[in-house]
């Protein structure tokens, strides 16, 4: 095959997770005789994904007619995305990412805990906040409990660290038994200082953990946070999904972009002996996503081990990295990053360096 052609198909090549061809993606193309070099720059993390996207290349190289061996170098380039009108995105931070319910109890901070660990994973430099001022409950579930931050300056807050994450919850500042007696003026404001005093340095992502509801918290992160886009977790009972549709209708109103929805708890594994039954309804997310035209970024089933890993300090990606269960949370997280990285894209049109030799 000619250059031409090799650069032709691989640009056409459509990646899974961006949902469109690679075409601009692809950095170039140099052809050795029957040796094709290929390299790509996606806007998402890439880590552990290089082998899965060298064969779908290969392959559509191989069917086109390319007799030769690929070989596909892939890198990451993660930039800052569109943000609500008058705000800018914060410094060092290139992308905040809200992960919202409408209600409790669906198990929305187990799911954002894992997708901060699993974008970290995948080459990411993320931070988690934990903006559930009434109930955080992420210094548990990282295994951060009686921790304290410090200030080196006087001025900024150095967040935690766990497993390659900075952490910074109200958690961390009041002792873990004490209730939180504050009318809604006294969260919002608890909560803009837990983002603009703490030094989170240079992250990629900044994972925000909601509060439940559409209450003063969300209203505070929705209009003065610059938010790149949310993420809705729900469970497949219709009255969850009734006020998982007022958290999307709240980010809609405020021009935050809905990455997609996430169905937690979707089917139940017996532990015993592994059958899976749909005890909550079935179906309920997928309904919800088509009628919003959004993605349903993946189903999570309810069991005992994401429990027992979050409240052991050890969320399921870190606990069981190479399981099944984590493998459904890096896809998710893939599958969001990659939504974020289209979400302000123009066409995909190609620009490209071929040589021959």
């Amino acid at each position: 095959m000619q250059s031409a052609e090799v650069e032709r198909v691989v640009t056409a090549v459509v990646d899974p997770y961006l949902e469109r061809p690679l075409g601009a993606s692809v950095r170039a193309v140099t052809v050795h005789g029957d040796r094709a070099e290929v390299e790509l720059a996606l806007g998402f993390p890439v880590g552990g994904y290089e082998s899965e996207l060298s064969a779908r290349v290969s392959d559509a190289l191989t069917k086109a007619g390319f007799k030769g061996r690929t070989t596909l170098k892939l890198s990451a380039e993660i930039t800052a995305h569109a943000v609500q009108k008058g705000l800018q995105p914060m410094a060092g931070i290139k992308n905040v990412l809200a992960i919202a319910s409408g209600k409790g109890g669906v198990g929305k901070s187990t799911v954002a805990a894992n997708l901060a660990l699993a974008l970290a994973r995948q080459g990411a430099a993320v931070g988690l906040l934990d903006a559930d001022i009434y109930g955080p409950s992420q210094p548990l579930m990282m295994g951060l409990t009686g921790q304290r931050p410090v200030s080196r300056d006087g001025r900024k807050i150095e967040p935690l660290s766990a497993y390659g994450v900075a952490v910074m919850s109200i958690g961390f500042l009041i002792d873990a038994a004490q209730p939180m007696v504050w009318r809604g003026p006294m969260v919002s404001q608890a909560l803009a200082q837990l983002l603009s005093e703490t030094d989170w340095g240079g992250r990629d992502y900044l994972i925000v953990d909601m509060p439940p509801g559409t209450g003063d918290a969300q209203l505070t992160l929705a209009q003065r946070v610059p938010v790149s886009g949310a993420i809705i977790v729900t469970t497949p009972q219709d009255i969850a999904l009734l006020d998982a549709r007022k958290g999307l209708q709240m980010f809609r109103k405020v021009e935050v972009p809905v990455l997609g929805l996430i169905e937690n708890m979707s089917s139940h594994v017996c532990p015993q002996c592994g059958h899976e039954e749909s005890i909550f309804g079935a179906g309920g997310g997928a309904r919800m996503a088509q009628e919003y035209g959004i993605p349903l970024l993946g189903s999570l089933p309810l069991d005992i081990r994401i429990r027992e890993q979050a409240d052991g300090g050890r969320p399921t990606v870190v606990a069981d990295p190479d399981g099944p269960l984590a493998a459904r949370y890096l896809a998710i997280a893939r599958r969001a990053a990659a939504r974020l990285a289209t979400q302000d894209a123009g066409p995909a049109f190609p620009t490209l360096s071929v040589a021959d030799d």
